[in-house]
């Protein structure tokens, strides 16, 4: 994956929105083609696709005006019809429709009990054919906060930080609730938290008060000594529930449900990599404590290396479908404000050291 910077002052959405969109036209519109190429080929109609992303940009502008505004800003600065990028930000909603695949992402937060900030890390899984390029982004919300974070060109948010001293990871989950009715974005929910939320009480509330389509975690952690001071936000259509850490401080997750009541409607397979991953978290989970983000990935993988279940190898003998791959890990420092991260698998961040945003 090629990651690309911008920063931005701009705070009114639609100036924001078109200034993104011109700038990065060509990432947009062809990260764009490539999620409207793919997403007939694993069962779902250009039909079905824009009526989807058209009911979530509807969810949004009445959730909130601002960022559907910007998501139309950019589609015209990127000269895209607006229901094609308000279904890119509408993919995992396209995507709860059907039948749940393997990925995407393992996350690990320690926070702990002595007033230090989170010491966190987590891998993002995906189709590394939808996924050539990404972007980091730094911007100014209307509360003034400054917000960072990395997403897909076209896409309103993912992983990020803000000046607040608040960190979210990102991770897709699959519930029996899960419909194809539209629903925010829960890209969209990542972005407005980051925007607005101040503490992790903030976010749940905040996060609470979203109509779903789909099912998502968003694990979120403050750097200040306040309860909660983290918590995996697990959403879904059904409801939202905060799972809190274990007592040692330790906030670890896949893509299944942790919450007792969530799980009864728990999509995923067993067969699929997420409980192996996890258990994997579970055991080297006393090694990734460590400040240095560089030894936490090197702990994140253990002995096995780049082997680790939690480091993903695309097999290009696979249909682009059924391929997925550790396209980035990201560590967030909250105090700093900071994205400490490498475009590949931890093994690769331990290796070669994270580059700072």
């Amino acid at each position: 994956m090629n990651v690309h910077s911008f920063v931005t002052e701009m705070r009114d959405p639609v100036e924001r929105g078109r200034r993104i969109g011109e700038r990065w036209a060509e990432q947009i519109r062809h990260t764009t083609g490539l999620y409207l190429d793919f997403l007939p080929r694993v069962g779902v109609s250009p039909e079905r696709v824009r009526r989807i992303g058209d009911d979530s940009l509807g969810a949004l502008e009445a959730w909130c005006p601002e960022l559907a505004k910007e998501v139309m800003a950019m589609a015209a600065g990127a000269d895209l019809p607006f229901w094609q990028l308000a279904s890119l930000n509408a993919r995992t909603e396209i995507l709860a429709a059907m039948p749940p695949t393997e990925g995407e992402c393992s996350t690990s937060v320690f926070s702990p009990a002595d007033g230090q900030p989170p010491r966190t890390l987590q891998t993002w899984d995906w189709h590394d054919s939808l996924a050539p390029e990404g972007l980091l982004l730094q911007l100014t919300s209307r509360r003034g906060l400054t917000v960072k974070l990395f997403t897909e060109f076209g896409m309103l948010g993912k992983i990020g930080v803000n000046s607040a001293g608040l960190g979210l990871h990102f991770n897709i989950l699959h519930h029996e609730s899960d419909h194809d009715g539209g629903g925010v974005p829960v890209h969209a929910v990542a972005r407005r938290l980051l925007e607005e939320a101040t503490s992790v009480q903030e976010a749940i509330d905040l996060a609470r008060t979203a109509t779903l389509g789909a099912s998502t975690v968003l694990t979120v952690f403050s750097c200040h000594d306040q309860a909660p001071k983290a918590a995996c936000i697990e959403l879904s259509p059904a409801g939202v529930a905060a799972v809190p850490p274990r007592e040692d401080g330790w906030l670890l997750h896949t893509n299944h449900f942790l919450d007792p009541v969530l799980s009864q409607g728990e999509r995923t397979p067993d067969t699929l990599t997420t409980y192996d991953r996890l258990a994997h978290l579970e055991a080297m989970a006393g090694d990734m404590a460590s400040s240095d983000v560089r030894a936490r990935a090197q702990a994140m993988c253990g002995s096995a290396g780049d082997r680790a279940p939690i480091c993903m190898h695309a097999d290009m003998s696979l249909p682009d479908s059924e391929r997925w791959e550790t396209l980035i890990s990201i560590g967030i420092d909250t105090r700093g404000g900071v994205l400490e991260y490498a475009a590949g698998n931890p093994a690769h961040l331990a290796s070669q050291g994270p580059q700072r945003f």
